[in-house]
């Protein structure tokens, strides 16, 4: 497992600093452990870090008035978040709860605002990252609105992989069923059997602790099977 100056000499952001601009930053930068169902961050509060996870996994949920709780994302081993709320000067908007014991990777935010005001290169990484994150997040709209819960799963697991966004993520997803029916905003339950229903089509393989993707454009072009060919292939 990393530690965290690995994970901040490592991360994509940092091979836009200069060495004195890198060291400087991970003398001011800290680590904070975040325990499986305790917040990071809540709505209202103010933005003071922004946040790298070094090991486990992040959730970032809204919550209605009267309420009912939606997840949007997830982040997970080497992904950054916080950037465009640091950016203006912004109170979090969201909740980000941890689903598992986690370690975070915190860089002040005077720190980050003196890389923005002092690096181009830097600026033009987070330029990327954000359009990255945007591409993301309007694919998720996409898949909640037009998908069944099968290719939800499919795409949610799909996502993980993207190299500007979560550059360190291997073959092997290393997520409970219940984390990625967190992940995909569905119950455990229906999460197995769609995950069942990906195993089936040869997308990926059930592991104990995770599942393993052996057909990433698969799951990323994965559409779901009808309902009547699976009640057909259930009674064979």
């Amino acid at each position: 497992m990393q530690n965290l100056q690995e994970t901040l000499k490592t991360s994509l952001w940092a091979e836009t600093l200069t060495p004195k601009e890198l060291a400087q930053v991970c003398d001011e930068s800290y680590e904070m452990h975040v325990a499986a169902g305790a917040h990071l961050t809540r709505i209202g509060d103010a933005a003071n870090s922004w946040y790298g996870v070094i090991e486990g996994v992040l959730i970032m949920t809204v919550c209605s008035p009267d309420g009912k709780e939606s997840t949007f994302t997830g982040v997970t081993n080497g992904g950054w978040f916080g950037e465009g709320t640091l950016l203006k000067n912004d109170h979090w908007r969201y909740n980000g709860l941890a689903v598992r014991d986690s370690r975070l990777a915190c860089v002040p935010r005077s720190t980050f605002k003196r890389l923005v005001q002092t690096s181009l290169p830097f600026n033009h990484f987070l330029l990327s990252h954000l359009n990255a994150r945007l591409g993301l997040f309007i694919s998720l709209i996409e898949y909640d609105r037009l998908l069944g819960p099968d290719a939800r799963v499919a795409r949610c697991l799909a996502s993980l992989f993207h190299p500007d966004i979560y550059p360190r993520t291997g073959s092997f997803v290393e997520l409970s069923q219940e984390e990625i029916g967190q992940l995909s905003a569905m119950s455990r339950q229906r999460a197995n059997e769609a995950l069942h229903q990906l195993e089936r089509a040869g997308l990926l393989r059930i592991e104990f602790g995770g599942v393993s993707v052996l057909d990433l454009p698969g799951l990323r072009s994965y559409h779901g099977v009808a309902q009547g060919k699976r009640r057909g292939s259930a009674k064979s």
